[in-house]
């Protein structure tokens, strides 16, 4: 049967719908959010303003749980269905919100901001592979311009969610409201998720054995009430141990309790700290042993299993590397961080061992020919130029605001409001063509669009956002980008099979964040030099130092401007025959 004849959704099921592009929106405020209230979290994690490299793992850490684990996520979405996963990521970003909210260290907040990017980056191909499984392929388009505007439209709100919250209250109030958000939305889902006994782990292994195991499988039966009182008393003890009551600490007697064991013990070798770490064990134990686990460790271990996690972890040190050479660079020094030649051999490494795993595995990662299809390799690499070419916008108008005279950094986010509002409406519109129009030529279109607005820009001078003509070039290219979006997403999701389309989905999302990542370097650094060769032509230029940033920016934009016409140019070639409109042509059939 055709994947084009989806049963009719119901209105549970577009609840679910709702409340997952909402999860995905918080999700996308945390990615930006961070960027207001750095400076703060490097203060109580003891790290000067001027030590700003030694705060990076607190950004590349997010970025690292979001894109180097985001295949193995889409691929058990595939396994496990969409809906498991997505409230897993929703327990994943809520637990890693609460460790960044309590953190104390630099560690504890690279370990929460780790787990909030692998929570936050697991909901995009969850929902995008639901929005596959409820909506037939003719009808895709405009619920993935939905998901795709809610995503972008967190860059909007990251920033003023950001500066609201820290004008009231402390740094740690933002990951609290997240860890709110995070609990609430996780009951919503896994509330309106319907799930048939047949389609779990378990229910499956049941349904093998005699009917009595049936029948005792089928009956309710109560959570393991074991270990969530280890882990109450775990989350209780370590809370104390982090922040202890100030009359019981500076007790005689009680005070006892927050004295290491050991001489020169740390925080944790402490009486208190002993107690959460054993509750804590004891949970995990539970998970593992219980026959009702809070989390059920045994199915998720086969399910990363059927997945192939050692396919996964190979392409996760390789996405993993890429992250830490150009995420931790300096682009005003290198694009690459002093480290960066031996991230990128490792991920060069652990590239030729996953593609030699793929060929090998009898159930790889990646299934043997599920991006066989030119559109759907085709969409990994123009995902990837149109990140390439975003990031010179997010980054670089910015900047040019701020080499006007008297302009703040608060002026200057207000001048790439206006690009980012744009954004999420050229993505709805995007996906409401993708039913009338080829995916090819809204792309080609929307990125042409982008291109001619980073033309423009590359001729702009210190004052040039000040006119009013600039409003209409920063809307020209917001929407241009987000028509770029729904298209490329349908485009993959239509020529691939319905059991890859998470994994699928999750590597067009890693494309576009490796893209960015590698853009602003390559970009910057491009800028760079031929600000250096301008400098030798005119030396007059070194000690203009606002026309020298200017001039930057301006190259910036002009490279910006060719990477998003290659793109258009690309999306033409490989999206031609892509059935994004349920029609079967050149060819290429929708997969069944």
């Amino acid at each position: 049967m055709s994947e084009s004849r989806a049963p009719a959704l119901d209105h549970r099921s577009r609840a679910l719908l709702v409340f997952c592009s909402i999860a995905v929106a918080f999700a996308a405020v945390d990615t930006y959010v961070v960027v207001l209230a750095l400076p703060d979290m490097m203060a109580s994690a003891s790290v000067s303003v001027d030590q700003l490299q030694k705060a990076a793992p607190i950004v590349s850490g997010f970025l690292l749980g979001y894109v180097a684990m985001l295949p193995l996520i889409g691929r058990i979405a595939d396994l496990r269905g969409p809906v498991p996963v997505l409230a897993a990521s929703l327990a994943a970003f809520s637990v890693g919100s609460l460790i960044t909210a309590v953190s104390y260290d630099l560690t504890s907040m690279v370990v929460g901001r780790f787990l909030q990017g692998l929570g936050g980056g697991g909901l995009v191909p969850a929902t995008m592979a639901l929005v596959a499984a409820l909506y037939p392929v003719e009808r895709r388009g405009l619920p993935l311009g939905v998901v795709s505007a809610v995503q972008e439209f967190g860059s909007v709100l990251g920033p003023l969610f950001g500066a609201l919250v820290l004008s009231l209250t402390s740094w740690r109030g933002i990951f609290a409201i997240n860890l709110a958000a995070g609990v609430l939305l996780y009951v919503v889902v896994k509330a309106l998720w319907r799930s048939e006994p047949a389609d779990t782990p378990d229910a499956e292994h049941a349904s093998d054995g005699a009917p009595e195991a049936r029948r005792r499988n089928a009956r309710p039966r109560l959570p393991d009430l074991i270990g969530a009182a280890a882990l109450l008393l775990a989350c209780g003890f370590a809370w104390i141990t982090i922040h202890p009551p100030q009359s019981l600490y500076t007790d005689l007697t009680y005070g006892e309790w927050w004295v290491p064991v050991v001489d020169g013990g740390g925080r944790w070798l402490v009486p208190v700290g002993l107690i959460a770490i054993g509750a804590f064990a004891v949970f995990c134990l539970r998970c593992v042993f219980a026959r009702r686990p809070l989390v059920d460790v045994r199915s998720w271990v086969r399910s990363m299993l059927d997945a192939d996690l050692v396919g996964a972890t190979l392409l996760a040190v390789a996405l993993g590397g890429i992250v830490l050479a150009f995420a931790t660079a300096d682009p005003q020094v290198a694009v690459f961080s002093p480290q960066g030649p031996w991230f990128l051999a490792g991920s060069a490494l652990a590239l030729v061992a996953f593609v030699v795993h793929l060929r090998r595995a009898e159930t790889p990662l990646i299934p043997r020919g599920a991006l066989a299809a030119m559109p759907a390799w085709g969409a990994l690499l123009v995902s990837l130029l149109v990140g390439w070419a975003l990031i010179a916008a997010l980054v670089d108008i910015p900047l040019l605001a701020r080499t006007q005279r008297g302009r703040t950094q608060l002026d200057a986010a207000l001048y790439l409001l206006r690009f980012l509002v744009a954004l999420p409406v050229g993505a709805v519109v995007g996906g409401w063509l993708v039913r009338r129009m080829p995916a090819g030529v809204i792309t080609a279109v929307g990125m042409l669009a982008a291109a001619a607005a980073f033309q423009i820009m590359s001729g702009w001078d210190a004052g040039s956002l000040a006119h009013a003509s600039s409003n209409l070039v920063l809307v020209l290219g917001g929407i241009g980008f987000g028509l770029a979006l729904a298209p490329v997403n349908a485009a993959i999701l239509a020529t691939t099979r319905a059991d890859v389309h998470g994994v699928a989905s999750a590597l067009v999302v890693s494309a576009r964040m490796i893209g960015m990542l590698v853009g602003v370097s390559v970009l910057t650094t491009w800028g760079l030099r031929q600000l250096a060769r301008a400098i030798e032509k005119d030396p007059s230029l070194r000690e203009d130092i606002r026309g020298a940033a200017v001039f930057q920016e301006q190259a910036v934009f002009q490279g910006a401007a060719l990477v998003a016409l290659l793109a258009a140019v690309l999306a033409l070639v490989v999206f031609r025959g892509a059935p994004t409109r349920g029609v079967v042509g050149s060819g290429l059939r929708a997969p069944a």
